[in-house]
């Protein structure tokens, strides 16, 4: 629920600024921000077009996911020091109802891989060990599923962003040379200049929007992984518990 609130104020504060900066960027009498090349950035973003609010769309959203990324995949948010600590005193006590309702409090990836295994121990009258971690895995694919996918929307991004880039590249220089293909004696060089900083400025900007985010991605991709890992080796501590508490009969009547 944290993390999903940090997302949405991080999307309303990011949109915010971007808007805020285009918006002065735009303004006839706003002061150039850099002087690259003789081109300031209200320059760039009015050669670039349209194309330009579709790439700082994204990159907001970008931001956003970078923001909510760091949160959950925390190894709190994945695995709770605490919840591990109190679901292991709870079943070498033998309260498996309140490692339910331990699981029930706090839901998380290992909350759920926990409530498969007591379901599969409740309502399977030979559950033997085979099966209680057969089923466990079976949870665990999804969660670890969810885990690694989410991280693909910044792949997606970084794949999404050059081809806007693309876009723009072939918009402008079918405006720069349209007018040549047309009629070569109206070619101005104003259309033909325009056409091809259009081109260069989309490109660069879709290529500015790319890059970090593939770099986030490779770095949030291995942070999954580790978390994913840790959860295997959470849960496979509590099943060894589980299953050293006895018989399966015992199992079912604490249940």
């Amino acid at each position: 629920m944290r993390a999903k609130k940090a997302m949405l104020y991080t999307l309303a504060y990011a949109g915010w600024l971007t808007g805020a900066f285009a918006q002065e960027a735009a303004a006839p009498g706003a002061a150039p921000a850099a002087q690259a090349y003789g081109m300031s950035f209200a320059q760039a973003w009015e050669y670039g077009g349209w194309i330009m609010w579709l790439l700082a769309a994204i990159s907001v959203f970008a931001l956003a996911m970078v923001f909510y990324f760091l949160t959950a995949l925390r190894g709190g948010a994945v695995i709770p020091r605490e919840l591990m600590v109190d679901l292991m005193a709870q079943i070498r006590s033998g309260n498996l109802n309140e490692v339910r309702r331990l699981c029930d409090r706090h839901p998380c990836p290992l909350s759920a891989v926990t409530l498969t295994a007591l379901d599969c121990l409740r309502n399977v009258p030979q559950c033997d060990v085979a099966l209680l971690r057969g089923t466990a895995e079976a949870e665990g694919a999804p969660q670890a599923e969810a885990i690694q996918g989410q991280t693909e929307l910044l792949l997606d991004i970084a794949t999404i962003a050059p081809l806007l880039g693309l876009l723009g590249t072939v918009l402008g220089m079918l405006t720069a040379f349209g007018s040549v293909a047309s009629d070569i004696a109206s070619a101005k060089p104003v259309v033909l200049a325009a056409g091809v900083s259009q081109a260069l400025v989309t490109t660069i900007f879709g290529l500015i929007v790319a890059i970090p985010c593939m770099a986030f991605y490779a770095w949030f991709r291995r942070r999954a992984s580790r978390q994913i890992a840790n959860l295997e080796a959470a849960t496979s501590e509590l099943l060894t518990a589980l299953i050293g508490m006895g018989d399966k009969a015992a199992f079912i009547d604490r249940t």
